[in-house]
Formats: structure tokens, C-alpha cells, sequence
């Protein structure tokens, strides 16, 4: 028996960029531990498990180590492999039933658009040890559902910080997304850190952007803005804030199709 499986380069306008995915199409529900050890085998910071439903499909996402709740670009290659694939006509919308309901994807003037929930961050006291894993000064704490935000001074403080993962490794959250004001012509820069989780870099994240944009329009006074994920592969987010909802914008570029002997 075989499954088809891809792999796909999402917020990304070309090979090799943004965060790559693996994207798994099932027939029916898949054994939890199994779809774990796909994962762990794939060795990238998310793979995406599809299982067609009457109204869409139920989505779940596995990082090498665990399940997560939420994930952007495994979700944005999903909808771009269903499409690509033909089992979604390339007009229809995508729609995901997932741990954090129901999430979906559409194509917006060549870029394909995720409706995912806001997780703005509460304000929050300074983490014992932030500073000095990430190795510099913080300017303002947030926690939102999933992840700490840290502002730090400036971007370039942001694409030269190079963290303690085995020191962030122990905070008490999934990851750390570490951001300041843009430059190079985008509203905001970020990084984000999730060595507990089993990434210590993830390259591209638009889970974190659900954070990141309730965040940045109260501080810019913008609803849209552009974003860059300076990690060393790189990414550009797009982003509209709605009243308790993010519209996240990418591209993806599928880099291989597959089958996987099962």
C-alpha cells in the first residue's frame, strides 16, 4: 500500500525558500503514533495529515517531536497540494476542520490566503532567563495561546541574535517569537524559536503572524501590513487583521511528490 506525499516550500516564491511542509493524503484516519513517526521520519518542522470529510477536510499537524495545535504554512501547502492535485477545483475554497476549527484558504491574486483565529498577546512579566537565552535585552514581553513575544530594540537585533536553544528549551511555552519594527521596506521582522517543541528554527511561521498582527496594527495604526520572517531561508507574510481574525498571505512552490510505503 502506498500514500501520496509532497513535500512543498510554503510562504515561498521559489524552490528552497520559506518553510518547507510534507503533506500526506489519507483515505481514512490515521493512527496518531504512526502519523508521529511519519513526521519524526520527514524531519521538517511540520508535516500536514489531510483526511477527506463531507465538508472539507480534517487537518492535523506533527512537528518531529509533537502535535500542535495550530500551524500556518503546513496549512497553506495543504490547500496548495489539493488544488495543485485537482481533488479541490482551483476556484474552491479550502476548508479545514482542526484543533483550532475550522480554518480556511483561498487564492487571492496569485497568493493564497489563510482565515485563521487572532492570539493577541497579554502583557507579560519578564521570563527568568529570556534575556539571557536569547542573548539581549528585551523591550516588552506578550503571551499569547501558544507562544511568548518578545519586541527587542531594533531589526537588525532581530536577524543577528543567535539564542540558547537548550536554555529556551525550558520556558514554559511552544515557542518564542522574537520581533522589533521592519526594515528593508516591511512593517515588521521576526524570528521564532521552538526548541521544545522539536524546531529549534522554525524558517516561516503564520501561526506566530496571529500574534505578530493584532500586535503591530495597535502599535503602526494599520490594518494591513507586510511582514519578513528573517530566518536564514526567509519568508514574506502578508497580513490583514479582522475583528478576531488574521488573513495570512503566502505563496508555495511544491519541490517534491512522493509515495510512502506503508
Amino acid at each position: 500500500m502506498t500514500i501520496s506525499l509532497f513535500q512543498v516550500d510554503a510562504f515561498a516564491h521559489k524552490p528552497f525558500t520559506g518553510n518547507p511542509a510534507a503533506v500526506c493524503l489519507l483515505d481514512a484516519p490515521a493512527d496518531p503514533v504512526w502519523m508521529q513517526s511519519v513526521a519524526l521520519e520527514m524531519n521538517l518542522s511540520e508535516t500536514a495529515f489531510l483526511v477527506p470529510q463531507v465538508d472539507g477536510y480534517n487537518l492535523r499537524w506533527f512537528t518531529p517531536a509533537v502535535e500542535v495545535d495550530l500551524c500556518g504554512h503546513a496549512t497553506l501547502a495543504s490547500a496548495h497540494m489539493l488544488w495543485e492535485t485537482g481533488r479541490l477545483d482551483p476556484e474552491a475554497e479550502a476548508r479545514f476542520q482542526t484543533h483550532s476549527g475550522l480554518l480556511t484558504a483561498r487564492k487571492v491574486d496569485g497568493w493564497i490566503e489563510l482565515n485563521f483565529p487572532a492570539t493577541p498577546p497579554a502583557e507579560w512579566p519578564i521570563a527568568q532567563g529570556l534575556e539571557k537565552a536569547l542573548g539581549g535585552a528585551v523591550r516588552y514581553l506578550g503571551k499569547s495561546r501558544f507562544d511568548y513575544l518578545v519586541e527587542v530594540e531594533s531589526a537588525q537585533v532581530v536577524r543577528e541574535m543567535k539564542p540558547n536553544f537548550a536554555a529556551l528549551r525550558s520556558l514554559p511555552v511552544r515557542g518564542v517569537m522574537v520581533t522589533a519594527a521592519g526594515d528593508e521596506g516591511y512593517d515588521f521582522v521576526s524570528r521564532f524559536f521552538a526548541p521544545g517543541a522539536g524546531v529549534d528554527e522554525d524558517p516561516v511561521t503564520g501561526s506566530a503572524h496571529c500574534c505578530l498582527a493584532p500586535y503591530w496594527a495597535a502599535k503602526l495604526g494599520k490594518q494591513e501590513m507586510r511582514a519578513f520572517q528573517a530566518s536564514p531561508r526567509g519568508g514574506v507574510v502578508r497580513v490583514r487583521l479582522g475583528e478576531d481574525r488574521v488573513y495570512l498571505q503566502g505563496q508555495a512552490v511544491t519541490v517534491l511528490r512522493g509515495e510512502l510505503v506503508v
